[in-house]
């Protein structure tokens, strides 16, 4: 293989790897939000759920598409938010 050749394998490799981690992020965002409800727990702002779900969706980013980055932070945000509760305080150590 030429070196053109080898360079456009090695993208195309790294943008399904990040795929794949984005995939698994939002399935984990899905399963966690789930779990949250059928415990009866609060799974704060709903508006922040779909709108991670949409922006991994919905082809317009920050960044273009095959760099998944951004769509991962977004939906680690998410899931962040999903697991702290309103009432939730940061504890100071003694």
């Amino acid at each position: 293989m030429d070196a053109p050749t080898t360079l456009v394998v090695v993208a195309v490799l790294a943008a399904a790897a990040l795929f794949a981690v984005a995939a698994a992020v939002l399935v984990r965002l899905i399963r966690a939000r789930r779990g949250l409800r059928r415990a009866g727990l609060p799974t704060g702002p709903r508006w922040v759920f779909w709108g991670a779900v949409l922006y991994f969706v919905l082809p317009t980013d920050v960044l273009p598409d095959p760099v998944y980055l951004d769509d991962i932070g977004v939906l680690l945000l998410a899931l962040r938010s999903l697991r702290r509760t309103p009432g939730d305080t940061a504890r100071l150590p003694d």
